[in-house]
């Protein structure tokens, strides 16, 4: 009956989060349920997400020297990355546009009073400038990069190295081959991880269960529907039609090959976490190229984020009308290209998408109380916000894939 993973991931998922809901509401009082039974789900769920991540980096790494070696030729890379790099960036914008919209329509948080709220104090955080993020991407220490997992800056690294492994031909055949080697490993380590992920997935999903308190978002429940609605949306429906509207993939059966991805993400919340099955999502289920995969894979998770896109854009109107500070239309302008730098600029900022909202409500003015709110709220909200990124991801990716096969082909023929 659960034969396929992700029916497995599913059940782990639902037992997981059904037990932890018991233990919050019926055996809250009993200490070893309360207390030891979730300090031991927390321990097994954080194993789990550190040996995801552990793979993440040399799998990063090793793809896209394999996906540059495996091309055609260099030219064909910069059309590869030119596509990717453009597709993601149109994708950010569209969601941001689609979120504003929305808002401007419904008007989240319009007559409700957070005035009496506590306060939450945040450290005021700067949006490194866009001329900074490009310069941070060539790393100074090679190894502090590895160690520290900047994915641009590893992307940087690999793209270099497969670009001089593949400009000296036959002479590497053996540095080809040495990396072709590593991706089978890395690519086999990873099922071997994946094997584990019920119960990963069920030990942090019963963590969530026995600790997220209902109460915090009831008076907010318009603001949480809004976003998780749009996020769904994009998930169900914009994406899968949007893959079948410019490839041969049908939205049904891009929802079907997504599934695994979607639990996996929805369970830990990050999208370098779901890097792994991204990958084995995009090669085995929807047959991309190795090469678009390995490169658009790891720089999607980096920079195209259009879920925090959403949740942003939402979150700062509701948080403004909520507070009595509604944005003007003269605000809008700064306010779009301040999103699309947070957006962009989510990845290489611990926190994520709570964080960039607190960026923002200090830029804009707005009452730092506003973030008890965002942190109240953050951690529902980001596990269907990261299947939104992912599922974005795949779905420009399988995109931009179908925009390649007429070059393959040609490349083939020569």
């Amino acid at each position: 009956m659960f034969k396929s993973l992700s029916a497995r991931i599913f059940l782990g998922l639902a037992i997981g989060l059904l037990s932890g809901t018991l233990v919050q509401y019926v055996l809250h009082d009993i200490n070893f349920f309360s207390g030891t039974l979730v300090e031991i789900a927390s321990g097994l769920g954080t194993m789990f997400v550190n040996m995801i991540m552990m793979l993440v980096v040399p799998l990063v790494f090793v793809s896209i020297v394999c996906g540059v070696c495996e091309l055609k030729d260099l030219s064909s890379f910069g059309r590869l990355g030119g596509k990717t790099f453009g597709f993601y960036i149109i994708n950010t914008l569209v969601a941001i546009f689609a979120a504003l919209t929305v808002a401007l329509l419904l008007e989240p948080g319009k007559g409700v009073d957070m005035t009496g709220g506590g306060e939450l104090a945040i450290t005021a955080t700067e949006l490194p400038s866009l001329m900074a993020l490009v310069v941070d991407i060539v790393p100074r220490n090679p190894v502090a990069a590895f160690m520290s997992g900047n994915m641009l800056q590893v992307i940087f690294m690999a793209l270099l190295l497969g670009g001089v492994i593949k400009s000296l031909g036959e002479h590497v055949t053996g540095a080809v081959s040495a990396f072709q080697t590593a991706n089978k490993i890395m690519m086999k380590l990873i099922s071997v991880v994946m094997h584990l992920a019920p119960i990963g997935v069920g030990a942090l999903m019963f963590k969530l269960g026995a600790t997220l308190e209902a109460g915090v978002f009831l008076s907010v429940m318009e603001y949480l529907v809004l976003i998780l609605g749009l996020l769904l949306l994009w998930i169900f429906v914009v994406y899968p039609y949007a893959v079948q509207l410019f490839t041969p993939v049908k939205a049904s059966v891009f929802r079907e090959k997504t599934q695994e991805q979607i639990l996996f993400s929805l369970s830990t919340a990050s999208s370098n976490a779901t890097i792994p099955v991204t990958m084995r999502t995009l090669t085995e289920k929807l047959k991309v190229n190795r090469a678009v995969a390995g490169f658009g894979v790891p720089l999607g998770a980096t920079m195209n984020m259009g879920g925090v896109s959403i949740y942003i854009t939402v979150a700062i109107f509701f948080i403004a009308n909520a507070f009595g500070m509604p944005i003007t239309m003269e605000q809008l302008p700064a306010l779009i290209f301040s999103i699309f730098l947070l957006s962009v600029g989510a990845g290489g900022v611990p926190g994520g998408g709570m964080v960039m909202i607190g960026v923002l409500i200090h830029q804009m003015g707005l009452p730092v109380e506003a973030f008890a709110l965002v942190a109240a709220l953050d951690r529902l909200i980001d596990m269907v916000l990261t299947s939104c990124n992912v599922v974005g991801d795949t779905a420009v990716l399988t995109i931009v894939d179908q925009t390649e096969r007429p070059h393959q082909v040609a490349s083939d023929d020569d």
